[in-house]
C-alpha cells in the first residue's frame, strides 16, 4: 500500500486486529459454557464474533443451553480469559513493525474496541503496548456498539483529527461499517474466525500487517 503514510491518524480494533485474540476469547467462552454445565465449540463463536458482549453471551446461552445468572457467567469467563491472555496472547504478525513505523513518522495512533476496559488493559499490558497509544476507546466510553460510528467519532474528537485523515484497521463486519459511517477509510484483516463476515466495505483486505510493509 503505497499511500500507507499519507494519513495523520491510525485507529486499530483490538481483538483479531491488533492482537490474535479472537480464538482465545472463543476458547474462554467454550470453557465457560462447559463450567456452567453446558456444551459448545469454537465454531459457535463465528456467527457473533465482533458483536456486543450481550449478543455474544446470549448466543452462547442458547447454543449451550445453560441457565445461570449473567454475573456468574461473566465472572467465570473473566477468569478463563485472563488465564488464556496471560499465557497465549500474541500480536498479529507485523504489528510491532507497523506501530514503530507510525510513531517514527509522528503519526497519531489509537485503539477502538468494543471490549470492556479490563479486557483491553489485560491484553495491552501483556503485549507491552499499554503506553504507546494516544487514545483508547472501550465499551465503557460509548452508549452504542459498532456498527454505530460513535466509538470512532469519539476517537477522532479526542485525537483532534478528521475522518479523511484517518485510516482504520478492522476484522469484523460491524467494525468495517462503523469505520465507514465515521467517514474513514478501512482496511479489513481476515483470519480463521471471521470467514462469515462481509468485507465488501473495506478498501482492501490483508491477513496481517506484514502485507502492508
Amino acid at each position: 500500500m503505497n499511500d500507507l503514510l499519507n494519513f495523520e491518524s491510525y485507529l486499530f480494533d483490538m481483538d483479531g486486529t491488533l492482537v490474535a485474540s479472537e480464538k482465545l476469547k472463543g476458547e474462554a467462552l467454550v470453557k465457560t459454557c462447559i463450567a456452567a454445565g453446558g456444551s459448545a465449540n469454537l465454531s459457535d463463536y463465528k456467527p457473533v464474533m465482533g458483536e456486543s458482549w450481550e449478543t455474544v453471551r446470549n448466543h452462547f446461552y442458547e447454543v449451550s443451553k445453560i441457565d445461570i445468572p449473567h454475573e456468574e457467567f461473566d465472572e467465570i469467563f473473566r477468569s478463563m480469559y485472563k488465564d488464556l491472555i496471560s499465557s497465549k496472547v500474541e500480536l498479529t504478525k507485523g504489528t510491532n513493525k507497523l506501530l514503530t513505523l507510525l510513531k517514527k513518522n509522528n503519526k497519531k495512533i489509537g485503539v477502538v474496541t468494543s471490549a470492556t476496559r479490563w479486557m483491553a488493559d489485560e491484553i495491552l499490558n501483556n503485549i507491552n503496548l499499554s503506553k504507546i497509544f494516544d487514545v483508547l476507546i472501550t465499551k465503557e466510553n460509548v452508549t452504542k456498539h459498532k456498527p454505530d460510528p460513535e466509538a470512532y467519532l469519539l476517537a477522532l474528537e479526542k485525537l483532534n483529527t478528521s475522518a479523511e485523515n484517518t485510516l482504520i484497521f478492522e476484522d469484523s463486519s460491524v467494525g468495517i461499517v462503523a469505520g465507514n459511517r465515521a467517514g474513514c477509510k478501512v482496511i479489513g484483516l481476515k483470519h480463521d474466525l471471521n470467514s462469515l463476515h462481509d468485507f465488501s466495505g473495506a478498501s482492501m483486505t490483508i491477513r496481517d500487517f506484514d502485507e502492508l510493509l
